[in-house]
């Protein structure tokens, strides 16, 4: 039977090294994530969340080094490809948005420049237009005045403006995977809000798969489709959202849930 998953992630092993030490950040990571779903990778700060997502990216600290593991993407190992092939996969098959929003816009182009330069990078054969194009892209994710956005400079909008101008750049480019790492910490509850409904909105409408990181599991229980728990650089728990919520297995995995559900009264005790 042929493999079905967009993304697959293989013993992945993540190693800091500072001089002549060196210190284990992700430890035979394994998961899979099929088209059209969404996966919440949950855990605490610190876990290695992050670290995964860059890793698939190719866009590790250099203090950061793989030591072992392979990431497959659309059917072909990405972890040693040369970087001019891997510039080509990110941004036109594979996006991702970050925690601040402002941290991935230049602060001295406006938001239209931002997505000409896209379009420039990663040209293809679409019968519309660039302006069509990034007009769509706007409009879908709820300007209803594109143009007008198009004009501004990064630090004119607010975060979840910004949050949805970097969603509207991957719909312009039609990727397969769009990895939100974070996506609603820094943004008010109805801006956050937003930002859920748009990436749930996304995924029906255009088939995306998202690997959605995040330590609020109210975000998990509303969008993931499936669950992966890390704990200390490690996968303890995978399976469907439903089953993982209703009879998790792993003690660490039910104090995050308990820590949850109390609306974090409850001290999350430490797991040996």
């Amino acid at each position: 039977m042929k493999d079905t998953h967009l993304l697959k992630v293989d013993g992945l092993s993540l190693c800091l090294k500072t001089g002549q030490q060196a210190r284990q950040v992700v430890d035979n990571l394994s998961f899979t994530l099929q088209a059209n779903r969404i996966l919440g990778l949950i855990g605490e700060s610190g876990c290695g969340k992050s670290l995964t997502c860059l890793a698939v990216m190719r866009l590790l600290p250099r203090a950061i080094q793989q030591t072992c593991g392979t990431i497959e993407f659309d059917e072909q190992s990405i972890d040693a490809l040369p970087f001019s092939r891997m510039r080509t996969i990110r941004g036109r098959a594979l996006a991702m948005i970050m925690q601040n929003p402002m941290s991935c816009f230049d602060a001295v182009f406006t938001v239209g420049e931002h997505f000409k330069e896209t379009l420039a990078s990663h040209p293809d054969k679409d019968s519309r237009g660039d302006e069509e194009r990034i007009h769509d892209s706007l409009h879908a994710v709820g300007f209803n005045d594109p143009q007008s956005i198009l004009g501004l400079y990064p630090f004119q909008m607010s975060g979840g403006m910004l949050q949805r101008a970097m969603v509207a750049l991957a719909l312009m480019m039609n990727v397969k995977l769009l990895i939100a790492d974070e996506p609603t910490t820094d943004l008010d509850v109805i801006a956050q809000a937003k930002v859920l409904d748009l990436l749930d909105t996304i995924r029906d409408a255009h088939g995306m798969a998202i690997l959605l990181v995040t330590h609020d599991l109210g975000v998990i229980a509303r969008l993931a489709d499936d669950v992966a728990v890390m704990q200390e650089g490690q996968i303890i728990e995978t399976g469907i959202a439903a089953e993982i919520f209703e009879t998790s297995r792993h003690p660490y995995t039910r104090e995050l849930i308990n820590a949850h559900l109390e609306l974090y009264d409850h001290r999350l005790n430490t797991i040996r």
